[in-house]
This record gives structure tokens, C-alpha cells and sequence, in this order.
């Protein structure tokens, strides 16, 4: 997925890179999301800004539907996830989140797995996963929460707003907060809104490998930096991130959720 933000470009191009860096973090939210959803197999699912097909795969694996759709505008991210041997039967395609290329009522859920901000008018997107959605059918969606701090990048942006920089952000990160993020299921007249926060933790085998793995998405923004401010910025994270006895870093991120019902 591509987006535009504050002039910065934000590229999810990269299969590969994407899933190394936010793609063990999507399976990670992924899984507590499932859970909480807990729902019921051999339903017709719609998984909008699929991207490498990491939480989708989960999806198949954990939700056994009948059917598997999933849409995204970049084609590289749908090729990396054409190649999950879990997705071998899913019909997988190029798709924008606001005018999606399905029949109204087709689908009995779905769902936005950290996408929704990167949606330039998320209530036209909203408005869509409803449209495919029969009555009666769960829309959903969740998103790392930025207004609290619960990107997993934010270690490298709280570092860069304290060197005066404006870090990367969704093109609609306003929607990230619970209240505005519910507001905006209750403008689509969804009905039935349920919300929770997910909870999760990574580990690093240490910080060269967390810089390595975190920053495999950021070369281009790296590069624009200089060698000695991204210097900086790799010392000022080093210290915000102790590692502990055994040289592991670890640390926390949490992301919003929300389900609701197309209404009959």
C-alpha cells in the first residue's frame, strides 16, 4: 500500500521488508483480534488492504471460512502473498478500500486489519465494507492506536520528534483513537459497535537486530537524513531501549478494535 502524508510518502511496496518489520507485529494484534472476534467458520470473508497477506493468513488458519478475498492497491505486497502456501485458494487482487470491485451484500464479514488509516476518506471506506456486507454480517477493524503512543515504531519516533523531525504517519491517523475510531462506525450506521484494545509484545535477539528489522522499511527516510543525524537517532533509541539480562530488547505496542453489524 502507497499513501501520502504531510508530503512524506509512506511505501508498503516491499513484500518482504513490510513483513519483517510489521508483518510479525500484524500477526502479533492479528491473533488477539481473532480471538476477541472468535468467529464462527465457513463464512464468506472480505479482507480489505490485505498487503503481504500476513494477517490473512492468519484469518484462513484461525477463522476456517468458506471463501477468502483479499484486496489491495499494490500489487508487489499481493505478490508476496500470493506465495503463502495458506493462500494458495484465496482469490487475491488489486482492489481500492473505496470503491470495492465485489456485488453489494456478497460477503458475511469483513474486515480492515491496520488499514483504515491509511484509507485518504475512511468514512467512504467504511461505507464500502458495509455495502458488501449482507445484513446481519460483522464489519471490523483494528489500528495501532498513535494517539497513546501504540505504533510499533514508536521508540524511533518518539526519538525523532525530540530531534525536531516530523515522523512518517498515515494519511488518516486521526482515526486511530478509540473515540474518533467509534465515531466513525457510528456515522456509517453500523449497529451493535463493540470495542476493545489489543495488547502486544516483541522481542529482539538485540538492538542491532531490532534497528535491522525496524528500519528495513525506512531506508528512503534514512538516506534523506544524512549519515550523521540517522547516526543520532540510532544512539537516542539504543538508550530509550535497555536490553535486558540476556541482550534481548523487548517492547509493547496496543492497537484499537472494533466490530459491528450491518443492520437488517
Amino acid at each position: 500500500m502507497t499513501s501520502t502524508a504531510s508530503g512524506a510518502q509512506i511505501n508498503f511496496q516491499d513484500g518482504g521488508a513490510y513483513d519483517a518489520a510489521m508483518g510479525v507485529w500484524s500477526r502479533l494484534a492479528g491473533e488477539r483480534f481473532l480471538q476477541w472476534m472468535a468467529p464462527a467458520p465457513g463464512l464468506r470473508w472480505l479482507d480489505i488492504g490485505c498487503g503481504s497477506g500476513a494477517f490473512t493468513e492468519l484469518l484462513m488458519q484461525t477463522a476456517h471460512p468458506a471463501t477468502l478475498h483479499g484486496v489491495d492497491p499494490s500489487e508487489p505486497q499481493l505478490a508476496f502473498a500470493r506465495k503463502r502456501p495458506a493462500l494458495a485458494g484465496c482469490d487475491l487482487r488489486v482492489g481500492d478500500a473505496m470503491q470495492l470491485p465485489f456485488a453489494d451484500a456478497c460477503f458475511d464479514a469483513a474486515v480492515m486489519a491496520l488499514v483504515l488509516f491509511f484509507v485518504p476518506e475512511p468514512a467512504r471506506g467504511l461505507a464500502e465494507m458495509r455495502r458488501v456486507v449482507r445484513p446481519g454480517g460483522v464489519v471490523s477493524a483494528y489500528l495501532w492506536d498513535f494517539s497513546t503512543g501504540g505504533f510499533p515504531f514508536e521508540p524511533i519516533q518518539a526519538e525523532q520528534r525530540a530531534m525536531g523531525m516530523t515522523p512518517r504517519l498515515p494519511p488518516s491517523v486521526q482515526v486511530a483513537g478509540m473515540a474518533a475510531f467509534r465515531a466513525q462506525f457510528e456515522a456509517a450506521g453500523l449497529a451493535g459497535i463493540e470495542t476493545t484494545t489489543l495488547h502486544v509484545a516483541r522481542s529482539f535477539a538485540d538492538f542491532d537486530s531490532f534497528w535491522a528489522i525496524t528500519t528495513g522499511m525506512m531506508q528512503d527516510s534514512l538516506t534523506q537524513m544524512g549519515p550523521d543525524r540517522t547516526a543520532s537517532l540510532r544512539a537516542a533509541v539504543q538508550r530509550r531501549l535497555q536490553p535486558d539480562s540476556n541482550g534481548q530488547i523487548t517492547y509493547n505496542a496496543h492497537a484499537n478494535a472494533i466490530r459491528a453489524v450491518v443492520p437488517g
